[in-house]
């Protein structure tokens, strides 16, 4: 197991590291920029770092800086967790070639994964239904836009070289098309370091389910179930629960079990997130992977018992599946949701920064928060407005729903706007209830509050 851990990465993730390594008695290295000194978890991690100023191309997608961080606190691996260079593969490689572990897949899976459209040409080889879709987009503008419109209306612009939802872009015609190619560009390179964009066929009314896949450098791959993704706003998750309500236990059950067995006959050497689309109609359809930890990771740890971060650093350490998994379970036990706290506008999503001049979590023993903030603390227009998880686990859904719209209600926030009445108000939204989720939710919620 290594000694000491650099966490090149900010926010709840950041302090869920913290709290990883410290649990497998390993020292924590929390990497932080200008804007972020004051954050709880850098004072809490056994280190701490500057790598620079507030912008993110200064500090946490600076990959000179971070390795300098490293070699200077005698870090033997660096923790990327989700965003920022998790899915970069020159970084990965740069850090190997520095003599430290990242804490991730091989960097070939990482240029794999990161090429979406590779990757999905590689699934479909694999037996995996994939929706149509372009490669990379090429050229100019107008160049990009004739590839893209060539796939037919409705389109979904996408970045490839990053996930989260970030960049992500809804195309109903053709003369929305290069304005929406230019922004997705934009941001993409802002957050990714990668400009490059791909296209989709737009489905209407999806559920957005993944697959939790684990594997180890030994060649055993395995999987802990499904979560549902399918509640979104601006095509960005915010709402995310284990298992996926309403689908067939036994389409879920097969689609996990392909998952993992692709995988594991590919080679794949970690933790890793098969996302699929799903409707009744066509079963399931991939999209991509994410060779990282997800956001969501929570819900999965509460329906499993199991704790995915130390479970990444063992894998990174060489362990053996079982031993970085031990006790993985044969079936989930009951529901878990988890909600994205955003400091937003919660009537349009624009974000709201701010200080949290009030933040006072929810203190019910079952509510779970993870956040990099506290109160006093100044939520800062240079990254992601995410200012906490909310995590609960009922022994069904609707005990699980009802746990988080009285969380939710107990979380007071003041100093700054947040989405906490639009979650809290979802949780009682009688389709949402039923079980009858898909990407559009939000949007039909929301019009039907306005009457």
């Amino acid at each position: 197991m290594f000694k000491k851990v650099l966490i090149a990465n900010r926010g709840a993730v950041a302090a869920r590291l913290v709290k990883a390594l410290r649990a497998l008695g390993v020292r924590s290295a929390a990497a932080y920029s200008e804007a972020d000194a004051d954050l709880p978890y850098v004072a809490e991690a056994d280190e701490s770092c500057l790598i620079g100023p507030a912008p993110a191309p200064r500090s946490y997608l600076n990959q000179e800086s971070i390795l300098a961080a490293a070699r200077a606190c005698g870090a033997e691996a660096i923790h990327p967790g989700y965003g920022f260079l998790s899915e970069n593969a020159d970084f990965a490689e740069k850090v190997r070639a520095a003599g430290m572990v990242f804490i991730g897949p091989d960097p070939k899976w990482l240029k794999l994964m990161g090429d979406k459209t590779a990757s999905r040409a590689l699934m479909a080889t694999e037996g995996l239904p994939v929706g149509p879709s372009t490669g990379i987009l090429t050229g100019s503008i107008e160049e990009q836009a004739a590839q893209a419109a060539a796939l037919g209306f409705p389109l979904l612009i996408k970045p490839a070289g990053g996930g989260g939802g970030i960049g992500m872009t809804p195309v109903q015609e053709a003369d929305k098309l290069p304005a929406a190619l230019e922004s997705a560009a934009r941001l993409a390179a802002r957050c990714f370091s990668v400009p490059a964009l791909y296209a989709e066929r737009l489905m209407t009314r999806p559920r957005h389910v993944e697959f939790q896949v684990v594997a180890d450098q030994h060649g055993r791959a395995g999987h802990l179930f499904e979560r549902d993704c399918s509640t979104q706003r601006r095509r960005q998750k915010v709402v995310e629960e284990a298992g996926a309500p309403g689908i067939p236990a036994a389409e879920l059950t097969a689609m996990a079990d392909k998952a993992a067995k692709v995988m594991g006959r590919l080679g794949y050497d970690h933790l890793g997130t098969l996302e699929t689309l799903y409707s009744p109609e066509s079963g399931f359809s991939f999209l991509e992977v994410n060779p990282r930890l997800q956001v969501e990771h929570g819900v999965t740890e509460e329906v499993t018992g199991l704790d995915l971060a130390a479970a990444q650093i063992r894998l990174a350490a060489g362990l053996a599946l079982d031993e970085a998994l031990p006790g993985r379970p044969a079936a989930v036990r009951g529901h878990a949701v988890e909600a994205r706290i955003y400091a937003e506008d919660p009537e349009n999503f624009f974000p709201s920064p701010g200080p949290l001049k009030v933040f006072k979590p929810p203190r019910e023993a079952r509510v779970r928060v993870e956040t990099g903030f506290a109160e006093g603390a100044l939520v800062t227009p240079h990254y992601d407005p995410m200012i906490a998880l909310v995590i609960v686990r009922g022994e069904n859904r609707l005990e699980a729903l009802d746990l988080m719209h009285d969380a939710l209600g107990e979380f007071a926030i003041e100093g700054l706007k947040t989405n906490l009445p639009f979650v809290r108000g979802l949780m009682k939204y009688e389709p949402f209830r039923a079980g009858l989720v898909h990407t559009g939710l939000t949007e039909e919620f929301l019009r039907n509050r306005k009457k």
